[in-house]
C-alpha cells in the first residue's frame, strides 16, 4: 500500500506580479506526496482560475481517486481517471517522482533524456509603466537575463514597447498579451512588434476567438497558450499558430506532456515550455522537455520570496537542473 497525503501551501512573492488578467503576490499550491517502501515522490501543481480551478476544486479532484492512488494507480489508470487540469498534475509529477527514486535515477534519465548543464530561460518583465517596464528590462539584462518575457494588456502597447526595446537593444524579446487584444488592429500591432525585432507573440486573443488568425498573415510567430492544452488541441491550432506553450498544470502531468510535445513538432509546430507561480518541484517535473525547446519560460521560482527546499539552482535567465 501507498501512504499519500495531500495539502496546500502559500508561497508570498518578493514582487507583485502583474499581468493583463490582474495582479498576484502569492503563488498557491497544491502538493502531493505518495509514499512506497519508505520512498516519497512528490508532485505540485499551481490551480489556476483562468481555467475554472480553485485550492477548493482541485482538492476535491484528488479526492475522489486517494484509494486508487493507495492501492498501487498507475500514470496510464491517471489519465483515464482525471481530466487534463492542474489535479492531474499533481499526482502525475508526483508518480514519475516515486519511479525516478524508487529505482534511484531522474525523471529525464527514464524518458532518456540528457539535460543540458544550463538552460536558458525566460524572465518576465510584468505589466507597468513605460518607464518602469524599460528599467525593469535594464536590470534583468545587466543582470545576465538574454530571454525578456514581457507582458501586456491593451494598453500603452507602443510606448512600453519601443522603451523597452532601447533600454535593452540587444534583448531576445517575447511578448504575451494574455487574451486581452482584439482583432481589431492585430495587424498593425503585429507589424511594431516585427519592426522591434520581437521574436514571437504569445496568445494576443482569446482562445474563443483564434477564428481571427486564421489565414492572417503576421510578420512574426504566435504562440497559443490559453489556446493548446493537449494533443486534442492541435488541430484547430493548424494555419493559426506556429509555436505551442506545453505547461505541465494544463496538459495534466509530464505523460501527456511529453506526447503533445511530440505531436506538435510531427505537426509543424515549435515548442515552448512554460510554468505558472510555483515552487522548484514544479519545474523539477518538467525538465525532460527543457532540452528540445524553443524557448524556456521557467522563472515561476525566480518570483518567489522564498523557495522549497532543496531548490533548483537560478541565475538570472539561467537555470542549472
Amino acid at each position: 500500500m501507498r501512504t499519500v497525503k495531500v495539502y496546500q501551501e502559500a508561497w508570498p512573492l518578493h514582487t507583485p506580479f502583474v499581468i493583463a488578467r490582474g495582479t498576484r503576490s502569492e503563488a498557491v499550491v497544491v502538493v502531493v506526496e505518495l509514499e512506497e517502501e519508505g520512498v516519497k515522490g512528490v508532485g505540485e501543481c499551481t490551480p489556476y482560475p483562468r481555467y475554472g480551478e480553485s485550492e477548493a476544486s482541485v482538492l476535491a479532484q484528488i479526492t475522489t481517486v486517494l484509494s486508487q492512488l493507495e492501492r498501487g494507480m498507475t500514470r496510464a489508470e491517471l489519465q483515464q481517471a482525471l481530466p487534463p487540469g492542474a489535479a492531474r498534475n499533481a499526482i502525475d509529477s508526483a508518480l514519475w517522482d516515486l519511479e525516478a527514486r524508487l529505482k534511484h535515477t531522474t525523471i529525464s534519465a527514464l524518458n532518456a533524456v540528457e539535460l543540458p548543464e544550463m538552460v536558458t530561460t525566460a524572465q518576465t518583465v510584468t505589466i507597468a509603466a513605460p518607464e518602469q517596464m524599460a528599467a525593469s528590462a535594464a536590470l534583468l539584462w545587466e543582470k545576465g537575463a538574454r530571454l525578456l518575457k514581457v507582458k501586456l494588456d491593451d494598453r500603452l502597447i507602443t510606448e512600453r514597447m519601443v522603451a523597452i526595446r532601447a533600454a535593452v537593444p540587444e534583448a531576445i524579446l517575447i511578448v504575451d498579451a494574455n487574451e486581452s487584444w482584439r482583432s481589431d488592429g492585430l495587424a498593425a500591432r503585429c507589424q511594431l512588434l516585427a519592426d522591434l525585432n520581437v521574436a514571437m507573440l504569445e496568445q494576443p486573443l482569446p482562445a474563443g476567438d483564434d477564428g481571427a488568425l486564421a489565414n492572417f498573415i503576421h510578420p512574426l510567430p504566435i504562440c497559443a497558450d490559453e489556446s493548446c492544452h493537449t494533443r486534442s488541441s492541435l488541430p484547430a491550432l493548424v494555419g493559426r499558430y506556429e509555436m505551442i506553450n506545453v505547461k505541465l498544470d494544463k496538459t495534466g502531468g509530464l505523460t501527456e506532456a511529453l506526447m503533445l510535445a511530440q505531436a506538435a513538432r510531427q505537426q509543424g509546430f515549435d515548442v515552448m515550455l512554460g510554468c505558472m507561480l510555483c515552487t522548484s518541484r514544479a519545474i523539477a517535473a518538467a525538465l525532460p522537455l527543457a532540452a528540445r525547446v524553443r524557448f524556456a519560460d521557467l522563472d515561476g521560482p525566480t518570483w518567489l520570496a522564498v523557495d522549497v527546499e532543496p531548490a533548483l539552482h537560478f541565475a538570472t535567465g539561467k537555470l542549472y537542473p
